[in-house]
């Protein structure tokens, strides 16, 4: 997210994510779109113990670990109870195609209170012995990250694995965003990508997924216009002329299903999309989020093409990803709103005019930027998934 004072912050966009132009001028060529029918250091503390899955339903958080942006610093071990996965926000790269991650904490100038290194530790392991996951995100809106070569890729492996090790985290969460993953042109097929920096951030993040094991802790948080606007647009498209990051995370997301602890997508700082209706929804209220989360859990043509669908994930992969307040970014709805979707998709009432292609009560739960906006919100974020889940 933004490294702004809360007065700049509110009037510029979320670092979490950067808006997007509305979908239907992504594209010099449009397509047609169709629906679709369901279907280690010396000093290092040891890798976490990690249990293999989230709760039934789980709270998802980004803490600003290493940056203040007017919210105000959270220590980690200060961390609201209601969150059960804690992303620290964020590694970054040195240069944007060395693929080496840093993760550098909140220096006591910028963020008042900060915990010692030592106290830190100690709050990761506190928090994991209280059933909690705590996985360091790389990415956000400063940190591109672009692995255009075989050096690139093992060097990502290794520095991540490096933070993980460090801090015995739990897991990896990646937050690509901007220019990190675009495809090239003449790539147009998600299952069989080859583009170099698609083809080895999926190689980098299977070597770690078997480097810790099946109960590694793996998600993304991809933004809208990297997923479900692949449904229009796909890459630079068969004659070029598109954006060439349209849909772009679609071939990593599909390439590693099985892997994938949680997908939350972004449903905030978005463009209209069009969804499996044919028409286009925007942000502001409980049928975007409605139409978002179908697509994932129904599939969808990609770029139109009803020979190419992009298959459902499963609802325990998937969580709705929200801003915690109105300061947090553009599209945040209240919690009667929030409550309304959760319904639509889980039990299959109060849809409104999206009517979803089913119903979910295993969808996993929300995601929030941030639980560092939660609080200085007074925690009704949190309040909202509490009451909800129970």
């Amino acid at each position: 997210m933004n490294r702004r004072s809360l007065s700049s912050w509110t009037s510029r966009r979320s670092r979490r994510g950067r808006g997007r132009c509305a979908a239907a001028a992504v594209a010099v060529c449009a397509l047609a779109a169709t629906a679709v029918a369901p279907h280690a250091a010396a000093d290092a503390a040891p890798a976490a113990s990690r249990a293999a899955e989230p709760p039934e339903h789980a709270l998802v958080g980004y803490l600003h670990a290493s940056f203040a942006n007017g919210s105000g610093y959270t220590r980690l071990a200060d961390v609201p109870d209601s969150w059960d996965i804690i992303d620290l926000a964020f590694g970054e790269p040195t240069s944007v195609t060395s693929g080496d991650i840093r993760f550098s904490r909140c220096p006591p100038a910028e963020c008042p209170g900060v915990e010692s290194e030592a106290e830190f530790k100690v709050a990761v392991k506190a928090k994991q012995q209280a059933g909690k996951k705590v996985l360091i995100s790389i990415g956000g809106q400063n940190g591109q990250v672009r692995l255009t070569t075989p050096q690139a890729r093992e060097t990502f492996v290794d520095s991540v694995s490096s933070i993980i090790d460090t801090y015995g985290l739990d897991g990896l969460d990646i937050d690509f965003e901007g220019h990190s993953l675009s495809l090239d042109d003449g790539d147009t097929d998600f299952e069989n990508p080859t583009t170099p920096v698609i083809v080895h951030l999926i190689s980098a993040l299977r070597t770690l997924k078997e480097r810790y094991g099946d109960e590694f802790t793996l998600t993304m948080a991809p933004e809208t216009f990297f997923v479900q606007l692949g449904h229009q647009y796909y890459g630079s498209g068969p004659w070029g002329g598109q954006d060439p990051r349209a849909g772009a995370y679609l071939p990593v997301i599909h390439a590693l299903r099985d892997d994938l602890t949680l997908l939350h997508v972004q449903d905030y700082n978005s463009g209209p999309i069009m969804g499996l209706d044919g028409q286009y929804h925007t942000m502001g209220g409980a049928d975007f989020h409605i139409a978002m989360t179908d697509m994932l859990l129904t599939g969808f043509p990609v770029a139109g093409d009803p020979d190419k669908v992009f298959p459902a994930l499963r609802p325990e992969q998937v969580a709705i990803g929200m801003p915690a307040t109105p300061q947090a970014g553009n599209g945040h709805v209240p919690p009667a709103e929030v409550e309304k979707a959760l319904d639509c998709l889980t039990k299959g009432s109060a849809c409104g005019p999206y009517t979803p292609h089913g119903t979910w009560p295993a969808l996993r739960g929300l995601m929030a930027w941030s639980v560092n906006w939660d609080r200085y919100g007074g925690d009704e974020f949190a309040g909202t998934f509490d009451r909800y889940f129970g």
